[in-house]
């Protein structure tokens, strides 16, 4: 792509921000117009359009070695790859991980990856619409006898074709992407899922499947006509110890990590992971998801039993610990005024200490003159603040890290009628120098 094409895109990019009153480079929403990232809507992530237009403002080339310690569904890794960066990610989340690794196999042959929709679609519709696995009780309220048939079918067909081939695991993506927009209930994006919620607008299982599979033979094409082939690498790791990833060897960082805002991002997914019979329910999540994530939201830390003196003794705190502590004694004490009594003072201790961990991991294999960019919005549990991007900050320059600074780019709990609390919140980009 020219230079005026990408100056052109990003003036449009930021006119379109400007028209609707908001910067939306810390959300995914807008990846939903672009190829191959519009597979799968992630409820975690930011622009990818952002990305790119901030590797090349840095002077970022082919020689980089670019890195996102929180993959997610696989944003940084597309972006590297469409500009010719070597790029690597991990993931914790099983599920998530195998989606982001679907959405890498964009260079397959598109006639082949047809062939097998195409024959998965005939036999699937071939089929009498009767239900033939168990689904537990979430997929029932979630979808009617005949719109559950359907999907039905259509994964029966995918598991007698399924080889763990790429054109295999594409069908497999584009089944799992129509799981939402073919249930009538409210199925949002995010881990609440509403039953009694009734969508005026939803596909039919055959035609989503149908639509989906040609709207990412259409991607694939796109992709491969300016992309040679996928060379990006996710591996299945923990970020606070990037395993997979060698020392002194990665010149840029752009990742988000878990907002400490008790989102459970083992729960974001549960609908697809039920389908597809990863987990029978809810409390399937911390064994099977929620134990190989950051500790991020207050049931992770309640199922483990976590011990607040001994995460407030973590040496890794020694910048914060002074601030911290009495926040996590105040959290200790306003939740015995709500009657949920969430264990927000475990979750906060916990979350900067797992945050302290990835700090650590991303100073040994940073090259010094390394850049980092963390997406983070800061939280307010309870009505208690957290300075999230200083204390984060303070934790890179612990772990080895320069200086660091932030920049807003939006306020955050501004449009929510229900909040639980008026504390102003702020997202943006926090950045450090290796």
């Amino acid at each position: 792509m020219s230079s005026f094409t990408q100056l052109s895109l990003w003036s449009d990019f930021k006119a379109r921000e400007k028209s609707i009153g908001v910067d939306q480079t810390t959300t995914f929403i807008d990846n939903m117009k672009l190829p191959v990232h519009r597979w799968f809507r992630f409820s975690a992530g930011f622009s990818a359009e952002w990305v790119q237009f901030m590797i090349n403002d840095n002077g970022f080339d082919a020689s980089t070695i670019l890195f996102d310690p929180f993959a997610g569904s696989g944003t940084t890794l597309l972006v590297g790859e469409r500009l010719g960066i070597r790029s690597f990610g991990i993931d914790a989340h099983p599920f998530v991980l195998r989606v982001a690794r679907a959405k890498l196999h964009w260079d397959t042959d598109v006639h082949e990856f047809r062939k097998l929709a195409r024959g998965i679609l005939n036999d699937a519709q071939s089929w009498r619409n009767n239900v033939q696995t168990e689904y537990p009780l979430l997929i029932h309220k979630c979808y009617p006898d005949d719109i559950l048939a359907e999907l039905d079918n259509l994964k029966r067909a995918w598991e007698e074709r399924a080889d763990n081939s790429k054109v295999s695991e594409l069908a497999w993506l584009a089944l799992t992407s129509i799981l939402r927009i073919s249930s009538p209930v409210g199925t949002s994006h995010m881990e609440l899922i509403q039953p009694k919620k009734r969508k005026r607008n939803y596909l039919r299982p055959f035609d989503a499947f149908s639509f989906q599979v040609g709207l990412m033979c259409k991607d694939m094409q796109y992709r491969q006509e300016i992309v040679p082939e996928s060379k990006a690498i996710i591996y299945k790791s923990d970020a606070r110890t990037c395993e997979p990833i060698s020392a002194n060897s990665v010149d840029l960082v752009v990742t988000s990590p878990p907002y400490a805002n008790n989102f459970d991002y083992a729960d974001a997914t549960r609908l697809e992971m039920t389908f597809w019979n990863e987990v029978q329910g809810w409390k399937d999540l911390q064994d099977k998801v929620r134990k190989y994530l950051v500790r991020s939201c207050s049931q992770h830390v309640s199922a483990e039993k976590a011990d607040l003196t001994e995460l407030l003794n973590d040496p890794n705190l020694v910048s914060i610990r002074d601030e911290l502590e009495p926040i996590c004694d105040a959290l200790a004490k306003e939740r015995l005024k709500h009657g949920g009594r969430k264990k927000y003072h475990l979750m906060v201790a916990a979350y900067f200490s797992d945050l302290a961990k990835v700090w650590t991991a991303l100073r040994r294999v940073c090259k010094q003159g390394s850049l980092v960019c963390f997406v983070i919005g800061d939280s307010a549990p309870y009505g208690v603040y957290v300075p999230v991007d200083r204390w984060l900050g303070e934790l890179a320059l612990t772990a080895g890290f320069k200086n660091y600074t932030f920049e807003k780019t939006r306020d955050r709990n501004v449009k929510w009628r229900n909040r639980k609390h008026k504390v102003p919140l702020k997202e943006g980009r926090l950045w450090a120098n290796g």
